[in-house]
């Protein structure tokens, strides 16, 4: 399950890095363009403060396991991703982006699944 586990972080840290990155680096045009229809109508500086945050977020997801540093980062910077899931597909569902909605409950999905599963074999008490 453990490997399992850090499979499942790495490609979500790995998605949330290539969102973080772009958000940070490219215009909203070009965002809405590529398919990240989220930030449209955004300020630039909530752009990129979105993109900064899904960025230390995928660190919180991996290097606290890796460093044996505060593990307990890795169960929340989980459950808060699964908790950005929820306005995310509400906002695609609105504009009728349903292949983005479908991505947004799938990863709100996972999310749980890293954070309970890290909890539970790490017997956290919150």
């Amino acid at each position: 399950m453990n490997t399992l586990l850090w499979v499942v972080q790495s490609i979500v840290a790995l998605v949330f890095i290539y969102s973080g990155v772009n958000k940070s680096l490219f215009s909203e045009k070009k965002l809405v363009a590529s398919g990240q229809t989220g930030v449209e109508s955004l300020p630039l500086g909530l752009i990129r403060f979105i993109g900064i945050s899904e960025i230390l977020g995928a660190f919180g997801l991996v290097l606290p396991g890796l460093l044996k540093i505060l593990p307990i980062l890795t169960p929340i910077s989980a459950f808060c991703f699964s908790a950005i899931m929820i306005p995310a597909a509400v906002i695609h569902f609105k504009r009728e982006e349903y292949k983005n909605v479908i991505t947004n409950i799938l990863l709100f999905f996972v999310c749980l699944f890293i954070a309970f599963y890290r909890i539970y074999l790490s017997n956290y008490i919150l």
